[in-house]
């Protein structure tokens, strides 16, 4: 029906009262009572049983909404939509997607709550579904970094779902943003969860996926961003986890790149040029900046008891007299101790233990 005739001409016709096609008409009341009887807040009027945000200084507002340009690329889908907001919408320019599990682990609410913090400090907006688990934890992240975080419900602006987040979700309302795409007093549905999902794609620059499992709703974000073009992240986690199958294939199929930190996630959804992160070496040793030849010699040389040049000699491969040049080299450098017995590596040119059993 809203393909045929449109959504406000939908929405016109149901504040009328007019029945299409079968619709109840207590709907129509309903839609009626919300919009022409504000609360005290601002925010429509609620049913029995639904949630509004608290305040008293009536800076909140329920508002018909038009999306941010990125967001425009599912306006096909796009039937009217409610904010309950602090801060303009504006600011999701700079904006991630950090999603994952309800059931998540601790290994996963940790992970998702130090990347969330990273963006926020970033001046990214962190967007969730404030679901149980890492949506709750990339929230509570981007809020303990000093950041705005924005919550995407699957039911009107005025429903607290879950209603075990209702705190959170009156913060948020306070300070960020709260966003539905359903009309106020609509509820939870399973398909108005993968609309939101959709949403959550949409308004932002990328999708950090940490934690899904093969069947997790969070693939379904991480596909919507796929085929809006943005950015799908996924954050690894123990190969014999099963929350973390789905994040696995998806960066095993190539649908994801695969990320850790917040440096990472910075780096793909940053401008080209910006937050270029540095691979990650072990800091250089005096014996790494080495020519071939020398480091070969100085690997016959033995730690405690004191070689023979020729000994030393025999064991690196190499002809004597190049074997005593390269030793007083080395002796300069203070990598090997010389002595009337022969030679032996002095302490800086030890290797270190756990590199000695790495290699």
């Amino acid at each position: 029906m809203v393909a045929e005739l449109g959504a406000i001409r939908v929405r016109d016709h149901l504040l009328a009262e007019r029945d299409l096609q079968g619709l109840a008409t207590d709907v129509a009341g309903r839609l009626a009572s919300s919009t022409r009887r504000p609360t005290s807040s601002g925010l429509p009027a609620r049913a029995s049983g639904s949630w509004s945000p608290a305040t008293t200084s009536g800076r909140h507002s329920s508002m018909p909404w038009r999306p941010p340009s990125r967001c425009r690329a599912a306006a096909g889908h796009h039937s009217g939509c409610g904010c309950a907001a602090r801060c303009p919408l504006t600011g999701l320019a700079r904006s991630v997607a950090v999603v994952g599990s309800r059931s998540a682990t601790t290994y996963g609410t940790h992970v998702a709550g130090e990347i969330a913090a990273g963006l926020a400090r970033d001046g990214q907006v962190v967007v969730s579904g404030a679901a149980f688990g890492i949506d709750q934890a990339a929230h509570r992240g981007a809020l303990g970094g000093g950041g705005a975080t924005v919550a995407v419900l699957a039911c009107g602006v005025d429903r607290a779902y879950p209603a075990a987040h209702r705190a959170l979700l009156d913060h948020l309302a306070e300070h960020a943003a709260v966003v539905a795409e359903t009309p106020p007093g609509c509820a939870p549905m399973q398909l108005r969860f993968l609309s939101r999902n959709r949403l959550i794609a949409a308004l932002t620059g990328g999708t950090v996926v940490v934690e899904a499992a093969v069947r997790s709703g969070a693939l379904n974000t991480a596909n919507w961003a796929a085929r809006l073009h943005r950015p799908v992240m996924g954050v690894p986690g123990p190969v014999t986890s099963a929350p973390s199958e789905g994040v696995h294939e998806l960066v095993r199929s190539g649908a994801a790149t695969l990320v850790t930190r917040a440096a990472d996630v910075l780096e793909l959804v940053g401008p080209a040029g910006e937050h270029l992160v540095e691979a990650r070496r072990a800091p250089s040793t005096a014996r790494d900046r080495l020519p071939r030849r020398d480091r070969q010699v100085l690997d016959a040389v033995p730690v405690r008891q004191a070689a023979a040049t020729d000994a030393i000699a025999r064991t690196a491969g190499l002809g004597l007299v190049e074997v005593r040049s390269t030793l007083e080299r080395l002796a300069a450098r203070t990598l090997v101790v010389g002595s009337p017995q022969g030679w032996r590596l002095a302490p800086d040119a030890r290797v270190p233990r756990q590199e000695a059993s790495a290699s």
